[in-house]
């Protein structure tokens, strides 16, 4: 098997930075996590609450530290700091090779979608942000780790995208859409996606809009592992 994450972001029109962050570490036990943070504020102020609590999450998975567990940390670090004034939605999306699973972790009231063996599901329990209280938990998914396995995670604002002419993303019937394709790259699916929701708000996005893909394939096609990371740099970071 192979594991492969792509992702795809965007600021918010008119910001200078985006209030998401998003990082994939290694985990010490054996696979992959992807860390996405949504301080629901754009801009240096969302940045730096974001960045804060992603790297509080990466530093405790780095030491084997359960997922869980971390995002418990990360919520009682950010309710310490912040007093509970600010809360931020977390996701955890992890490859464990140590359980051979796939751990989703949200704290995120937005939905998740998982396609596997040909049926696309929906995870939108019930799901509160970290750093509101000392009380916060993750919700946790389980699922096996095999081929053909799809999961997408993103923040609200690819959700709210089209809002202005009650349009939406249909995220359900886009993955249906590619499982019937040969072999879609996560990356093509991620920038498809990501595009729609840009599309919605007529090229202006309203909110930060961030997206991870994380697909399993039956076969690696080399024992090399490879990342690729593109960011533009805009002379005036308005345009």
């Amino acid at each position: 098997m192979e594991i492969q994450i792509a992702v795809a972001k965007t600021k918010k029109y008119g910001s200078l930075e985006s209030g998401d962050t998003l990082e994939i570490i290694e985990r010490p036990t054996g696979g992959l996590s992807a860390v996405m943070a949504d301080a629901q504020l754009s801009g240096k102020e969302g940045k730096a609450l974001s960045s804060m609590v992603v790297r509080k999450v990466i530093s405790l998975l780095a030491e084997g530290v359960r997922d869980g567990a971390a995002s418990r940390a990360a919520s009682d670090h950010l309710f310490t700091e912040r007093g509970g004034g600010q809360p931020v939605c977390l996701n955890i999306l992890s490859a464990d090779l140590e359980t051979n699973t796939i751990v989703i972790s949200r704290n995120n009231p937005t939905p998740m979608f998982i396609a596997q063996r040909d049926r696309v599901e929906v995870l939108n329990a019930e799901s509160e942000a970290i750093g509101a209280s000392r009380s916060v938990k993750p919700t946790i998914s389980e699922i096996p780790l095999e081929p053909n396995t799809l999961v997408v995670m993103y923040t609200d604002g690819l959700l709210k995208a089209g809002a202005l002419t009650s349009e939406s993303v249909d995220i359900c019937t886009l993955l249906e859409s590619f499982l019937e394709e040969q072999d879609p790259s996560p990356q093509l699916i991620a920038d498809t996606i990501l595009a729609q929701a840009i599309r919605l708000d007529q090229n202006r996005p309203s909110e930060d809009m961030s997206l991870v893909v994380m697909r399993v394939v039956p076969q690696a096609t080399d024992q090399i592992r490879r990342m690729c990371v593109s960011m533009p740099v805009l002379k005036n970071q308005n345009d």
